[in-house]
């Protein structure tokens, strides 16, 4: 079998066999010296082009999920459950829904990726608390997950490795949104995680991947039939990404959103509302309550009792954080510069661009355009206003955390250029868009 064969094939719209795809999948998860990255990146790019059919996405996302070690779960007592989300800006639930639903009595092996342009990552939030360590073995893995129910970590050596190679390789050949590519890359590493059930949480708005809606419903469809046909009870909620979620926006900033919530304090509506309708979903499908809003109902006490925020110092102290900053976020990093945002007009809010939001805390340094540059973990948002709230002329409607000045000078401006104020209240948009089932 030769890789040139397999790219003419897929370039002509034929369809995969299985033997073509688990030899794909094989020379990419072991760096096959006769499959070079630049033939992977040629199929990845008629892949794009062509696309592949149901069958095919399933075969792929079942080789990448089989071709490394599986994180075996099965002798710890109580449901395994994850939660994906398709990316975001201000979009830190995982860091307060992990712990969260270790607290209801699940299990929750939550494997995570960095930032990269506009969106956010999960470990690079978790790597704002000094010495948490996101890169652990599948033994050390498995056994935190035995003493307090919940990990987060970054993709193991081990797990998934093809998708590692070919992740990198989308990314830089700009094959990303290819949705059988995505279906394959987000599952295949959730089913090596060995999860009884998974939430997938598919932003629509201008800061998700996939802005249209229709272009989101296909995407979940998609990813909830690959997920049942290869055994794992899957929901995807459509949630919305118009504007940034929660009151902050940088890796710190959503430490600290993640753990105002988890002390009780619920202000940040839009962020909790989505927080209970991912939970809920989790705890329904992982056998804990009769219905997603039963799951939610399950969920707020934990919150009040201070059991959530218990797991997360739990969650700390076994990553090699400190778990006092569960206590006194001040204890997170800090930019020397904080500069206030005035509004330019009274009236209300009636934009803020979650993309544009998210570029601008790239020009903080928040985010990266590379997956080589580094971040500071303390730039970023706060969130004054936001949609739907009325504002006087000079009033603040955003703090700005940056390193140096000219950083934060061009990051307002980007801001004010997100920010639109109309002289009349806009219609809410709801939080939950649907659910695909």
């Amino acid at each position: 079998m030769r890789m040139l064969d397999i790219i003419a094939k897929k370039r002509r719209g034929a369809e995969h066999s299985e033997a073509e795809i688990r030899f794909i999948v094989r020379a990419a998860a072991r760096a096959d010296a006769q499959v070079p990255d630049y033939q992977l990146s040629a199929w990845l790019m008629a892949v794009c082009c062509r696309g592949m059919s149901e069958a095919e996405t399933v075969l792929l996302t079942r080789e990448m999920a089989a071709c490394g070690a599986r994180l075996d779960l099965s002798r710890l007592k109580g449901a395994k459950v994850d939660k994906h989300s398709t990316g975001g800006v201000g979009d830190g639930v995982s860091l307060a829904l992990a712990p969260l639903l270790a607290a209801a009595g699940l299990v929750v092996p939550m494997m995570s990726g960095r930032g990269l342009g506009h969106t956010g990552g999960t470990l690079d939030k978790l790597e704002a608390m000094s010495g948490f360590k996101v890169r652990l073995d599948v033994s050390d893995i498995r056994a935190q997950l035995g003493r307090i129910g919940v990990c987060m970590f970054g993709q193991t050596e081990d797990l998934a490795p093809a998708d590692r190679k070919l992740y990198c390789l989308r990314d830089a050949t700009a094959t990303v949104e290819s949705p059988p590519l995505v279906v394959a890359s987000i599952l295949s590493k959730k089913l090596a995680e060995g999860l009884d059930a998974l939430v997938l949480d598919v932003k629509i708005g201008s800061g998700a991947i996939f802005q249209s809606p229709a272009q989101a419903r296909d995407l979940s469809r998609a990813l909830v039939r690959t997920a049942r046909k290869l055994g794992l009870k899957a929901v995807a909620v459509l949630t919305a990404m118009d504007q940034p979620l929660g009151r902050y926006v940088g890796n710190a900033l959503e430490v600290r959103q993640a753990l105002e919530v988890l002390r009780g304090d619920f202000s940040a509506a839009d962020y909790v509302e989505c927080l209970l309708a991912l939970g809920g979903w989790l705890a329904h499908l992982g056998g804990a309550a009769p219905s997603p809003k039963a799951g939610a109902a399950l969920l707020v006490p934990l919150i009040r009792s201070g059991a959530a925020l218990a797991s997360f110092k739990q969650m700390l102290a076994a990553q090699g954080a400190d778990p006092r900053v569960a206590d006194d976020p001040d204890r997170l990093p800090k930019s020397p510069v904080v500069r206030e945002l005035a509004a330019p007009r009274a009236g209300y809010v009636v934009r803020l661009d979650a993309r544009q939001v998210g570029q601008a805390a790239v020009v903080l340094g928040a985010g990266r355009v590379s997956m080589e540059q580094s971040i500071d973990h303390a730039a970023g948002f706060v969130l004054e206003k936001k949609v739907g709230d009325k504002v006087a002329r000079g009033e603040c409607v955003a703090q700005i955390h940056g390193g140096g000045q000219a950083e934060v000078a061009q990051a307002g401006e980007r801001f004010l250029a997100a920010l639109e104020i109309g002289p009349k209240r806009p219609k809410p948009v709801p939080v939950i868009r649907q659910v695909v089932k």
